[in-house]
This record gives structure tokens, C-alpha cells and sequence, in this order.
């Protein structure tokens, strides 16, 4: 008969705690009369994790290749279970409180989370850096960049449907495996909830195999990386406004604050603003187009409409325009210092065209070639 729940449990020297976490389970499972198992998702321990694991009838799969996500991957693939259950190994979570996690399963929920701020985080459980900065920051621009109202994403114990996983299609190797599984889950409309769990101390005598600083980049990392909107258009956007419409005040005329005179030095630095900027959403349309094709990324609702407003005809059009702008503005600046006898150009309103003139031929280019490799990405369309 096929279980109904599979409890999932990543290993890598764990013999001081695993026991009691396997027992824990299974006294569950006794009580509640839930058909389960455990599944010890092993990583290469040296301490005969595997043994004890097999002693009290939990199945031991070995997972070759190193790391937090690879081992959950490894597990979670052979667990044979309806509804999986993972959580670490280290007696930090109540395996025999797992009865809220599988209601809201049988509900119908894809991803049940635990949110340990909300049931209680014992003292000595979370390290002060990872309770008041890191857990709640990451959290913040989880919920910021992909809208999902999770309140922990780092919660290590959090069930889902098997079916769900598949949907996921996770792929990272390390603790961001974790966040990876709520974004995957939020980016493939999947039904997310969560329920308040207890966050226990350690039960083991040696470090955690949690790096504060290194995980942490990697959560951030991934977080950025998934969201090219606020990775590259949203501070592309903000910079390219910043630099348009300062680069056409200053192009009108200078401009004085108190004793601070902005002119034409000023406005070869908006005008980079300007550049930069729209480079960055050039680069957020290249980057939505390769995850998408390749699988990174769900396709969004408009993501089809996007290859009829901007084909290949259209951008070379749109460029070539600005570059004539820009060779159109040479021609008048040229004048201006064929008046001068080809001399020392002083006179800041020459300036105020060649500028201009340079930045149009820019983006002229930038738009040439974005459309030309926007194309290529699109070839399958």
C-alpha cells in the first residue's frame, strides 16, 4: 500500500539526534494513524548515521552528490508518499507534531510552511544575527519580489505533495534550496499556506553545517537571480528617468543651486546615467527571454505578446532613427566648430549638441544589437 506521508530527512553525520527524530516520526505516524515512512536521504556520513537509520526501519537512500539541496532532491525523488514532510535531523523540529501540515495538505494546499516566529523560537534555537537580521530581511525581499505572504522563508520543516515537487523542478544544490522551493512554488501559481511550528535548540554537539554569511549570500543570490524585474528593470527604470530628465534640463540651460553651477561636465554624467540605465533594461528583456526558453522561469501572460511589439523589423527601425538623430546632430555640431576655424572649443553650447549627439548614436547601437539578439533567444517563437 502506497503511504500516505513520507518524512524526509537530510543526513550528513547526524548519529547524535537521528534517532530521535526517526522515533519521533514514527510515534506519529503510530498515533495518528497515518500511514508513513521515513526516508533518511543520507549525504556521505561517517559516523554510522546509516545504521542506526536502518535499526529502527527508516529506508536509507544514498545521495552521492554533496550539498543541502542535492540530498532533499535525492530523498524526496524516492520517497514514495502522497504528501512529503521534510525537516532536519538535528531534534530543532517536532516531528511528532506534524498533524497541522498533513490537514492542510488533505485540504488540497501544494506547500504547507512553518513559520517558527509565529509558533515560538526557544531560547538558543536561532543565533541573534539569523532571528532579528538575516531570517527577516530575506524574508521581506521574498515576499517583496515574487508576492507571496510567507512569513519565514527558512523554515527546515515544510510539507508538500509529491505532485507539487514535480511541478517545482528544483534545482540548486545548497541551503537555497530553500527558497527556491516557495519561489518555484509561487512562479507555478501553486497554493501556498502556512502554520506556526517550534523551533527547538540544536540537540547536536558540533557547528551546524550552516554558514551565516556564505548561505546567506547564496539566499540573497538566488532571490536577485529569480527576479530580473528588480534585479534589472526596476533600478534600470529608475536611473534612465533620473537620467533623461536631468539630461534635458541641462541641455536647456544650465542650472545654479546656491553657489554650484551644473553644466555641461554635469550632463556627460546623466547622460551615462541615461546609458546605464537602459542597458539594464535591455539586459532584464534578454535575461526574461533565456530563462524562459530554457526552462528557468513559468512563462508569464504576456510573454508571447512581447515577441509581436518588439520583433527584430521594429528595433532595427527605432535604432537606425537614433543613430541618424545622433549623425544629424554631429552635422550641427560640426558647424558650430567650423565656425570657430576648427579651434579650442570653449563655448559650453557646442557642448549641449555633441553630447546629445553621442548619446542618441549610443542608443541608437544598444537598440540594434538588443534587437538583433532578442531575435535570436526568440528563434523558437
Amino acid at each position: 500500500m502506497k503511504p500516505e506521508l513520507s518524512v524526509v530527512m537530510p543526513c550528513l553525520n547526524e548519529a547524535e539526534t537521528l534517532a530521535v527524530c526517526i522515533e519521533k516520526a514514527q510515534a506519529f505516524f503510530k498515533r495518528e494513524g497515518v500511514h508513513g515512512e521515513v526516508v533518511i536521504a543520507d549525504n556521505g556520513s561517517t559516523d554510522g548515521s546509516q545504521k542506526i537509520a536502518e535499526n529502527l526501519d527508516a529506508r536509507v537512500v544514498h545521495v552521492v552528490d554533496k550539498g543541502y539541496g542535492n540530498a532533499l532532491i535525492g530523498g524526496i525523488t524516492a520517497a514514495k508518499g502522497t504528501y512529503i514532510m521534510m525537516g532536519d535531523a538535528d531534534d530543532s523540529y517536532d516531528f511528532s507534531n506534524m498533524m497541522p501540515y498533513l490537514l492542510k495538505l488533505r485540504e488540497g494546499f501544494d506547500l504547507v510552511m512553518g513559520n517558527r516566529f509565529k509558533g515560538g523560537i526557544k531560547k538558543g534555537a536561532m543565533p541573534f544575527l539569523h532571528k532579528y537580521l538575516g531570517n527577516p530581511v530575506l524574508s521581506f525581499i521574498g515576499r517583496l519580489f515574487f508576492k507571496v505572504k510567507i512569513g519565514d522563508f527558512h523554515c527546515g520543516l515544510r510539507g508538500f505533495s509529491k505532485e507539487a515537487f514535480f511541478k517545482m523542478d528544483l534545482k540548486t544544490t545548497g541551503m537555497e534550496f530553500a527558497s527556491e522551493m516557495i519561489v518555484k512554488a509561487s512562479l507555478n501559481n501553486l497554493k501556498i499556506t502556512e502554520v506556526p511550528t517550534i523551533l527547538s535548540p540544536d540537540g547536536r554537539t558540533r557547528p551546524p553545517h550552516l554558514n551565516t554569511w556564505r548561505d546567506g549570500w547564496r539566499h540573497l543570490r538566488f532571490l536577485l537571480l529569480y527576479s530580473p524585474k528588480w534585479l534589472f528593470f526596476i533600478p534600470g527604470l529608475i536611473l534612465m528617468l533620473f537620467g533623461l530628465i536631468t539630461s534635458i534640463i541641462l541641455i536647456a540651460q544650465p542650472v545654479t543651486i546656491n553657489t554650484i553651477t551644473f553644466d555641461v561636465h554635469t550632463l556627460l554624467f546623466t547622460t551615462a546615467c541615461l546609458l546605464i540605465g537602459f542597458q539594464f533594461i535591455l539586459f532584464y528583456g534578454l535575461t526574461k527571454v533565456f530563462t524562459v526558453e530554457n526552462g528557468l522561469l513559468p512563462k508569464s501572460r504576456n510573454y508571447d505578446k512581447q515577441f509581436k511589439l518588439l520583433n527584430l523589423e521594429k528595433g532595427l527601425i527605432v535604432g537606425a532613427l537614433f543613430v541618424i538623430i545622433g549623425i544629424v546632430l554631429s552635422v550641427v555640431a560640426y558647424s558650430y566648430w567650423q565656425e570657430l576655424n576648427f579651434g579650442d572649443i570653449n563655448n559650453s553650447n557646442t557642448l549641449r549638441v555633441v553630447i546629445p549627439a553621442i548619446t542618441s548614436m549610443l542608443l541608437g547601437v544598444q537598440i540594434i544589437l538588443f534587437s538583433i539578439f532578442f531575435s535570436i533567444l526568440g528563434l523558437k517563437k
